[in-house]
């Protein structure tokens, strides 16, 4: 007999799964993105678990102090304890401070939003950022997901990827769309890649989201790509044409590369 994990339905052949520790982790999972906030309900829907069930993992982890109960006393939140984990694990990260201070500079200099973020399975989860210092500024925080096949900065994290690597990172997964520009199938999105290897680099202009313009290029780690790093403009006209594929580009680029020579220095 199989063993349910976190979603409640997917049997694993692994005997030494414990599946109330699944259930938990696949709990503190669903938070993140639009979702800061989740009720039993919603929870147990979600997880496909029984409410009870629910209850008892909820108590257990808000006394650990991985969620919290909000004021409404039903509205659940990520808890303290799992955020100290969360910097602790960047701060462990090597590239992450290697990149601090590049980053911070190419924010200064171009005046856009700087990010790194690095590959989770078919996520990418954002780990560094410097927010312009406009009043109109990227909304994202360190932690946010967003799907690599949808983002420039996913694109750059799976750039190397051949064939066969890309059929298996995206076997059974449907690709959401967000704008016309979105490529839902693995076929288009091979040929976005095509084109962004050619470049070194690649362009969003409202390719994730309207009204906002991304540039992004990889980070390396020797040959591996370990990270990727974008500027953006949530005010996309005011970014023209010759300045993205011109001095920004160029700008993030040079980023990419510099951290990427600090990498190299470090092994």
């Amino acid at each position: 007999m199989g063993t349910t994990v976190a979603n409640g339905s997917a049997p694993t052949a692994n005997k030494y799964i414990v599946p109330a520790l699944a259930q938990g982790l696949g709990i503190l999972s669903l938070f993140g993105g639009e979702d800061r906030s989740l009720t039993a309900p919603e929870i147990a829907r979600r997880l496909s678990l029984p409410r009870t069930k629910v209850f008892r993992l909820l108590q257990t982890l808000q006394s650990m102090d991985y969620l919290r109960c909000g004021e409404d006393k039903r509205q659940f939140v990520l808890g303290p304890a799992l955020l100290r984990g969360g910097f602790a694990y960047l701060a462990s990260l090597d590239l992450v401070e290697v990149a601090q201070p590049i980053l911070q500079r190419l924010r200064d200099s171009t005046g856009l939003s700087s990010h790194m973020a690095i590959r989770d399975g078919r996520e990418i989860v954002y780990v560094s950022r410097f927010p312009a210092r406009s009043t109109i500024t990227s909304s994202v925080n360190i932690g946010t997901r967003f799907p690599v096949h949808a983002t420039v900065m996913g694109r750059m994290a799976i750039l190397d990827m051949d064939d066969k690597e890309l059929a298996a990172l995206f076997r059974g997964y449907t690709m959401q769309r967000f704008t016309k520009q979105t490529p839902t199938s693995l076929k288009a999105l091979k040929e976005h890649l095509q084109r962004d290897r050619a470049l070194g680099y690649a362009v969003s202009q409202a390719f994730f989201e309207e009204g906002v313009s991304a540039i992004a290029a990889p980070v390396r780690d020797g040959d591996r790509i370990v990270a990727a790093i974008n500027i953006t403009a949530v005010n996309a006209a005011a970014l023209e044409e010759q300045a993205i594929h011109g001095e920004l580009k160029d700008a993030v680029v040079e980023a990419a590369g510099e951290i990427s020579r600090w990498l190299a220095r470090k092994n």
